[in-house]
């Protein structure tokens, strides 16, 4: 029989596993349950793509990351391995195509976002489609005490009763230990459907520290001039994180204006745009990415050096992610956020104003009813797309309170909001081949197109793939919009299903639109989160103004994990610059009463005489002095005895 290790090999080209990823596979193959806790870059696919590969039957991966699973799904094919996905915004015949495939075809994994489990068509598929395993990524999703809740992975443990037998493992890379116990709760069979035993989960959780990888923080007058000392003095590929996609233009071009190779990435790009920025950036052509957190998911990049947060991240959750990005090859790497006072006082505001009250919430759900022009009753089922700010400048709405408001509702299972939608079109042939020659008789004007089709994409009968409209016009030279027509025409025609590229969030309606007299969203999980957010707030304060714990011990333990001191953040170091031996003591109180001998001296003079020696030690020795009544001050600052 095939071993781990050959699979691997064969596949991935390593020749050994990094730390737990053996053990959790053991685990899987044995047909247990298991979650794993492995921090970004700690290979988390490797631990279910290398079990699925040695059973028969196909890995059901529940994600919640559109781009992501777009991405493993690509890089699985690249290796030879078939793959599928499944998620919000693809039409009706897309979804029973890539069905179809799963449940008959030659396929190991598919990729499923959440709320597509639930549907009528899935369930009914579901039987035939010969799950080995049920992965589940993102898996802090589960607990409404993590900083992502989604309600739709709660009923994953129903699917499980479909599944009788079908080990479960989930995959995220930081939970606390409250939520990696709602984890493992939430995802449990129900109990009346337990099996002979109860519920036991195999837990792993790699250590927090990160040896190579240093931390520190500033709170500097000027963050440009700091981002640019860094940037200088570290050499090597960097991401500067950013929270607003206006300011990654701008500190891209700041970095361009001082001779660094920079440029910038959102969500707001074309699909085309950000595919191209991110590979120039990975084959070194640009050095540093200023980005949105939408930057990061999926890459892997090992020889990242530093990862700046230009500004204060909402948890700590996302900023281990992130900074974790750093140092992956094991090499020195570093780890820097910036903050201002102000940041942390407008961190502390957001409790507020991300959890509107029940009166806001109605108003943004009635508004965007309306804006929809869904009739009460109605609208199961049915995608729009939602360009913010002019649904809340035709309301009158707070852009801010609308985004959190629909946030909610989501939670609630009322709608569910891509906000990075972005799609690029995709193409799916649904007529026979003999019916294709028939139709080219008929309309030979489009006759180009369907032979380019074919040509340039290779399973487009079986499953929806990937078009860049402007690739294909070039390859058929002509333009872009020709293109574009022509496949709207064979769409029109039943030939093919075509999906243009998404360039808008998109809401989908989970449930129909409430009557009146109906209206009821429940708030309690809001409150419960309310409540966990404010906890995550102040951690967040509590990390970047402290200056006496080591930054790895203080993120493992708010992860409830051990770590040692680190010994190479900022707060070690600077322990270590500051912590005076016997002898230095003696030394500089010598010198301090030499100085004030005669008579008192001010402190800048005696500064003068210790100009070897940090002003941090030096203020140790005359607090310590002072305390000890040795030496006083006067109201002038003077020294005396």
């Amino acid at each position: 029989m095939v071993t781990p290790q050959e699979i691997l090999h064969q596949y991935w080209g390593y020749t050994a596993f990094r730390p737990l990823q053996e053990e959790i596979i053991h685990a899987v193959l044995e047909g247990k349950d298991a979650l794993a806790i492995l921090p970004t870059g700690g290979g988390k696919s490797i631990c279910f793509q290398v079990p699925a590969m040695m059973k028969d039957g196909i890995c059901l991966v529940v994600s919640p990351l559109i781009a992501l699973m777009k991405d493993q799904v690509e890089n699985l094919k690249r290796k030879g391995i078939n793959a599928l996905a499944i998620y919000s915004g693809m039409s009706f015949m897309e979804v029973k195509k890539t069905l179809q495939n799963a449940a008959y075809g030659n396929y190991k994994f598919l990729y499923v976002s959440p709320e597509r489990l639930e549907t009528k068509l899935f369930l009914e598929y579901l039987p035939a489609l010969n799950i080995s395993l049920l992965a589940i990524d993102e898996a802090h999703c589960v607990s409404q005490w993590g900083y992502d809740f989604r309600p739709p992975y709660l009923r994953i443990a129903n699917l499980r009763v479909m599944l009788p037998g079908i080990p479960v493992l989930a995959l995220t890379a930081s939970a606390t230990k409250k939520v990696q116990d709602d984890i493992c709760d939430k995802l449990s069979l129900p109990v009346n459907e337990l099996p002979a035993k109860q519920n036991e989960w195999q837990r792993f959780q790699q250590s927090f520290e990160r040896p190579n990888l240093s931390y520190s923080v500033f709170n500097p007058s000027s963050k440009q001039n700091k981002l640019l000392e860094i940037v200088q003095n570290v050499k090597g590929t960097g991401i500067v994180y950013c929270k607003s996609r206006k300011r990654t233009r701008e500190i891209a071009d700041l970095l361009r204006m001082n001779n660094i190779s920079a440029d910038y990435y959102h969500a707001g790009l074309t699909s085309e745009e950000r595919t191209t920025k991110q590979e120039n950036w990975i084959h070194n052509k640009i050095r540093i990415m200023v980005c949105t957190n939408a930057f990061g998911m999926g890459i892997d990049k090992p020889d990242v050096r530093v990862v700046v947060h230009y500004d204060v991240p909402d948890c700590l959750e996302n900023y281990y992610q992130e900074a974790g990005r750093a140092g992956r090859d094991g090499k020195r790497a570093y780890a820097v956020l910036l903050y201002g006072n102000k940041e942390l006082e407008e961190l502390q505001e957001q409790v507020d104003i991300r959890f509107p009250g029940e009166e806001d919430i109605r108003t943004v759900y009635i508004a965007l009813m309306n804006h929809f022009q869904v009739a009460a009753g109605i609208g199961e089922g049915l995608s729009y797309d939602l360009d913010l700010a002019v649904f809340t400048t035709a309301f009158k709405l707070n852009m801010l309170t609308t985004a959190y408001a629909i946030k909610i509702l989501e939670q609630e299972d009322f709608l569910c909001y891509n906000e990075m939608i972005f799609k690029p079109a995709t193409v799916l042939v649904t007529a026979s081949r003999s019916d294709i020659e028939s139709f080219e008789q008929t309309h030979p004007h489009l006759v180009t197109t369907i032979k380019g089709l074919l040509r340039s994409y290779e399973g487009i009968f079986d499953y929806p793939c990937t078009v860049y409209e402007s690739q294909l016009a070039k390859f058929l030279k002509t333009e872009v919009n020709n293109v574009k027509q022509a496949l709207q025409q064979l769409h029109d025609y039943g030939i093919v299903v075509y999906t243009p590229q998404k360039e808008k969030p998109q809401i989908t309606l989970l449930k129909n639109r409430m009557y009146a007299d109906s209206y009821a969203v429940n708030t309690n999980t809001s409150k419960i989160q309310k409540k966990n957010f404010e906890e995550r707030v102040s951690a967040m304060n509590d990390y970047c103004r402290m200056t006496d714990l080591c930054r790895s011990t203080f993120i493992a333990q708010y992860f409830n994990a051990i770590a040692g001191a680190c010994g190479i953040c900022d707060n070690c170091i600077n322990a270590k610059t500051n912590s005076l031996s016997k002898e230095e003591f003696e030394e500089i109180a010598r010198i301090i009463f030499e100085a004030i001998n005669d008579r008192p001296q001010p402190v800048q003079q005696i500064q003068q005489r210790l100009q070897h020696v940090k002003k941090e030690k030096l203020w140790k020795v005359i607090q310590y002095l002072q305390g000890e009544q040795k030496i006083m001050a006067d109201k002038d600052g003077n020294i005396y005895k």
